[in-house]
């Protein structure tokens, strides 16, 4: 592997099948929780106590921003995986944008939108 400067066609195919999966369900994911954030969900508190609707509110809050904030990550996650698959097509794709070297397939299919061998992950601290 070291002789090598890029993945063959058939291996590209192989990441490009890896992320097409890992997109769909990221979108997936992500339409969920915006659905869950644009849905006003009315637990029937019209009617009860003022305090208790006071409550009731304020753990929404809570909940709407840790949804808010879950989804920022599922869109930066989608964006990555878009991004892995601009590098399949340019030919970019498994070079670690620090040293030049073939990420290992290994790390790829687990981490199939990396951008960093180990090597140049663990040398940023």
């Amino acid at each position: 592997m070291s002789d090598k400067t890029k993945y063959s066609k058939d291996e590209l195919d192989e990441f490009k099948g890896i992320i097409t999966e890992k997109l769909d369900t990221a979108k997936e994911d992500l339409q969920l929780l915006v659905d869950q954030i644009s849905h006003k969900d009315d637990h029937g508190t019209e009617d009860t106590a003022p305090t208790f609707k006071l409550m009731d509110e304020g753990s929404d809050v809570l909940s709407k921003e840790e949804i808010n904030q879950l989804a920022g990550r599922q869109q930066k996650f989608v964006q990555s995986l878009e991004n892995a698959l601009i590098r399949i097509q340019n030919g970019t794709y498994g070079i670690c944008r620090v040293t030049g070297k073939l990420i290992p397939k290994e790390r790829l299919r687990i981490v199939p939108h990396a951008t960093l061998s180990i090597e140049a992950k663990n040398a940023q601290g």
